[in-house]
């Protein structure tokens, strides 16, 4: 037996309870890692508020660092004792130990520790395949990064900086907007003080940007599209403000020939040798220290009905670890 994190019904952080599961013998393909360190995602909290909806009674959680206890059959290329970090495959992070597909594990190079790599993994991934490969982010490309003081903006400040882009990011306090300038973004827009289109128009000389990339939703998505200079792209991953309206294709004529993609993880991970490239990528930054991540706030994990509340309130910047 061992303990775990299960949403029986969607709905608020209180909807999450700790309780004692038996999780048996790996099967065919799988491992059974015994966590040391979980991210906490986004995209945990709309699995829990049923925005990307699950079959319930499930486990939550889609990045873990561990220690592989028991090899399935069928698997090759790990032993009992790797060291090994995951992102995707079926919620269940949220726990002390689990079954994984082999599929979505990653081996740690001894200069990741653990704690970072939950921290950065999945954030990690997620930035490299935005920039890189969904829309390829070039030297002296201006973007625009929404919630740029998060886990993935201040990652993704880092890596664009470093290529030679320039970074114009959203964020909600002054606080966070210092802290995104530390990480990469060579100017900040304050969104509850300022018209961060109006200013974006400003700071690009009525140009705008090449890129937006945008996971807030509902509150951005339009005024997004008004930042992009024609033939721009607004790349949408996530949804923390609810989700996007709808949009008329003709709009997008008016206004540039611009282009637009909903963008996920999974489908740029989803063959092995992508998520093999894309980690190595990113394990590549931090050892070079071009990636850096700040030490992550920690919460216990049977104490993660607090993280969510604190992440959906904007408490948080960086990433959030939870620790068995």
């Amino acid at each position: 037996m061992t303990r775990a994190i299960r949403l029986n019904e969607t709905g608020g952080p209180e909807s999450m309870s700790w309780e004692e599961v038996d999780i048996g013998k790996p099967g065919s393909g799988e491992l059974r890692v015994r966590h040391t360190a979980v991210g906490l995602n986004y995209i945990d909290v709309y699995h829990r508020q049923g925005a990307y909806p699950l079959q319930l009674p499930t486990g939550l959680g889609v990045e873990g660092a561990g220690v592989v206890e028991e090899v399935g059959p069928g698997v090759k290329g790990f032993a009992v004792g790797d060291r090994v970090v995951y992102a995707g495959g079926p919620p269940g992070a949220y726990s002390i130990e689990r079954l994984l597909p082999a599929a979505r594990a990653v081996k740690l190079p001894e200069y990741v520790n653990d704690q970072l790599a939950a921290s950065v993994f999945f954030k990690g991934l997620t930035v490299e395949y935005l920039i890189r490969r969904c829309h390829e982010v070039k030297q002296g490309d201006v973007v625009l990064w929404h919630a740029a003081a998060g886990g993935v903006g201040s990652l993704a400040s880092q890596w664009l900086s470093h290529i030679g882009a320039t970074v114009i990011g959203t964020v909600g306090t002054d606080e966070k907007a210092e802290y995104a300038r530390e990480n990469g973004c060579a100017h900040t827009i304050n969104y509850r003080k300022e018209d961060f289109v109006a200013r974006v128009k400003e700071i690009t000389g009525g140009a705008g940007v090449s890129a937006v990339y945008d996971s807030v939703g509902k509150d951005t998505v339009n005024g997004s599209l008004d930042c992009l200079r024609p033939r721009g792209i607004l790349v949408s991953f996530g949804i923390a403000s609810g989700p996007a309206p709808l949009i008329d294709l003709s709009t997008l004529g008016a206004k540039g020939s611009l282009f637009v993609t909903r963008a996920s993880v999974a489908h740029y991970t989803g063959q092995r040798e992508e998520l093999e490239g894309a980690a190595q990528a990113v394990f590549d930054m931090l050892k070079a220290g071009h990636l850096k991540a700040d030490v992550p706030t920690v919460y216990p994990l049977a104490n993660v009905v607090q993280a969510h509340r604190d992440i959906q309130a904007g408490k948080t910047s960086g990433s959030v670890v939870l620790m068995p």
